[in-house]
């Protein structure tokens, strides 16, 4: 039965000694009380909407980088070809562009820049990115120059020269994408032709690598016989967490070493941050990746729906290997830890959930397979610091039994945030993190760009 409320029971034994503004918020804590079905069933939709958010943040930022590749068009440059510009809007297709929009949202064109495409096109010393617009039926209208890491006099004829840059004006996408500068008879600016050619190649990839992401026919669904296996392993799991094992262990340690030595060793088929941030970004793969997919809707709606603890408890080989190192190690080498120092260590899996966010949002030249040990069961091509986890891992479960699990795991603390807790599920110290998680993400993902353009001024003062 559920708890009385305690704001409530105080009223009720001596109403007198409460004012009136007390008295109506007690009254709603003991209607909400009194219905712990609408608390639980609230507390899950905040967590659902968490989740949501992240994703859809990362998905958004994602977008947003292969669009601006860190140097997002301004309105004043889209300005400079469409006075009554107001405003840019990203375009998610496969163009990668912004589109143009005017008074009341009315679409006036259409502008791309050729990086991150151009980058690797070398002119003199360096490369050039390029604006390009066009009309509404996607005729070239303007060209402009918009960062180059060539020789300065070089870029500075190119503009002052009056035909180079106008020699695409009028004509549509599909003809500028078709025929290289050398078919097209383009030779460049005199004094600086490896650089004014290196903008023609630039525009003539750029526009073609949008056309081919285009034209790329969809994946046909396949379903092997890895992802059958799995599916079989992840319905067995559901099983057992709804109806155990009868008090039969060994038939709990026979499906513990098929989830070690199939889902881990043999297909490396882990629920881990690398694959939870790069399906949030480029799209689930469920053509091609049945087997996975449903492994990870299964350890996120059972938990969510139900209160089961599915993917830590059943299918993640790695607490499954530190369940029997536990186990098997003799119960004098346990140790207790102090209970504040056990409270300061299960702020880690928060930590490195932001330390994630950050590296993703901030576009930082780190691995996110390093902050987890899950990658280490892809042996062949794990990293050093992914394995150092997983064996630092397994070491502490000798001493501390689920160490990694308890203190130290983002995905699972991640599934466990999402999961039910049943009658006394309260809006707790867990729904707090997960808001500041959203809010840093939001930041972040704002703060980025001009996070690296404070990087590339700090070096050039350096310098």
């Amino acid at each position: 039965m559920e708890a009385e409320c305690p704001q409530s029971a105080r009223f009720a034994s001596n109403p007198k000694t409460f004012p009136v503004a007390q008295i109506v918020a007690w009254n709603a804590c003991a209607g909400f009380c009194i219905v712990p079905a609408v608390r639980r069933l609230v507390l899950q939709l905040y967590r659902l909407a968490v989740l949501v958010s992240i994703v859809w943040l990362l998905r958004e930022h994602a977008v947003r980088m292969r669009v601006e590749s860190l140097r997002p068009v301004t309105l004043a440059e889209a300005q400079a070809l469409f006075p009554a510009a107001v405003r840019l809007e990203i375009d998610a297709g496969d163009r990668g562009g912004w589109h143009v929009l005017g008074a009341n949202g009315t679409k006036l064109g259409y502008v791309l820049q050729t990086a991150p495409v151009s980058d690797s096109i070398i002119g003199y010393c360096g490369w050039t990115n390029t604006l390009v617009a066009f009309d509404l039926a996607l005729h070239v209208v303007g060209v402009r120059i918009r960062a180059s890491q060539d020789t300065a006099e070089h870029v500075d004829d190119i503009r002052k020269d009056r035909g180079f840059l106008k020699t695409w004006n009028g004509r549509p996408w599909d003809e500028v994408a078709g025929r290289t500068p050398q078919e097209e008879g383009i030779e460049g600016v005199s004094g600086a032709s490896m650089t004014s050619l290196a903008i023609a190649e630039g525009i003539v990839r750029r526009l073609r690598a949008a056309d081919k992401a285009a034209k790329v026919a969809p994946v046909p669904f396949r379903a092997g016989v890895r992802d059958i296996g799995l599916a079989v392993v992840v319905i067995a799991g559901i099983v057992f967490a709804f109806f155990g094992t009868h008090r039969r262990p060994w038939l709990r340690r026979g499906f513990q070493g098929i989830v070690i030595g199939y889902v881990g060793l043999i297909n490396a088929d882990l629920i881990a941050q690398t694959l939870l941030v790069g399906w949030s970004q480029n799209g689930v793969p469920w053509r091609t990746a049945p087997g996975l997919v449903l492994m990870l809707a299964a350890a996120l709606i059972v938990p969510w729906s139900t209160g089961r603890p599915l993917y830590c408890q059943h299918l993640c080989p790695h607490g499954h290997a530190q369940e029997w190192l536990a186990r098997i190690t003799p119960k004098r080498w346990r140790i207790a830890l102090p209970k504040k120092f056990a409270a300061g260590l299960r702020w880690l899996p928060l930590l490195t959930l932001a330390m994630i966010l950050g590296v993703v949002m901030l576009v930082l030249p780190a691995e996110l397979a390093a902050f987890e040990p899950f990658d280490a069961y892809a042996i062949r091509t794990a990293g050093w610091v992914t394995i150092s986890i997983a064996i630092g891992g397994l070491v502490a479960a000798c001493f501390v039994p689920m160490a990694y699990c308890h203190y130290g795991c983002p995905t699972g603390a991640l599934l466990n945030f999402i999961r039910s807790h049943g009658p006394e599920d309260r809006f707790g110290r867990r729904e707090i993190g997960a808001l500041f998680l959203v809010v840093l993400a939001f930041a972040l993902s704002h703060a980025g760009v001009h996070f690296h353009e404070w990087l590339r001024s700090d070096a050039s003062d350096w310098l």
